[in-house]
């Protein structure tokens, strides 16, 4: 795909609106209004309005996701395209469509519970699942979470795929997570 992930004033294609004060937020804000944006984000941003659902597949890196999915979110998701202020969260603009973070994680899975080293795996989805797709409007699906693929045999990593193909059959019946603080802390 050859993605660049850096958010730079390249990702504007015409004239700044502010040259002297460089501000990457309002500037591809901006440009996106004026249909200045790089071709790259422009055919990424088709993509996002084409789906009704969008599924980010990633290894988990330090609790996150890899720089080039942080960049993808970063150029793509842009204000006015994703959302506005208002026009957020439940109003995000793409609130009729579905978001899935579909992870591979280092740690087994009792790594990634209250009592774990991690702790719940939903402390360090609460930025990615609320902070980003909720906020751009995504109804937002449990995450598909294969716990140390590396470290497991054959026969485990064949029934995480086989769960996983399983459950993208019923995907459509299943009802999005309450993007809240109770779902993610517990309350």
């Amino acid at each position: 795909m050859g993605f660049e992930p850096r958010a730079t004033r390249n990702d504007i294609t015409g004239a700044l609106s502010n040259p002297e004060s460089f501000n990457y937020g309002v500037e591809t804000h901006e440009a996106f209004k004026k249909g200045a944006l790089t071709s790259d984000i422009v055919a990424e941003q088709k993509k996002v309005q084409e789906a009704d659902l969008v599924i980010f597949q990633f290894p988990l890196y330090w609790l996150s996701v890899p720089a080039i999915m942080k960049g993808w979110m970063d150029r793509v998701l842009c204000q006015g395209f994703a959302f506005d202020i208002p026009g957020f969260y439940d109003s995000g603009f793409l609130k009729r469509k579905l978001a899935l973070l579909s992870l591979t994680t280092g740690g087994i899975a009792s790594m990634y519970t209250k009592a774990g080293d991690n702790g719940d795996f939903r402390y360090f989805l609460w930025p990615l699942q609320h902070g980003t797709l909720h906020f751009c409007g995504f109804k937002v699906l449990a995450p598909q979470i294969s716990f140390a693929p590396e470290y497991s045999s054959e026969e485990e990593r064949k029934a995480m795929v086989a769960s996983w193909a399983q459950r993208l059959k019923s995907l459509w019946q299943e009802e999005p997570i309450q993007c809240s603080p109770p779902w993610y802390f517990g309350q």
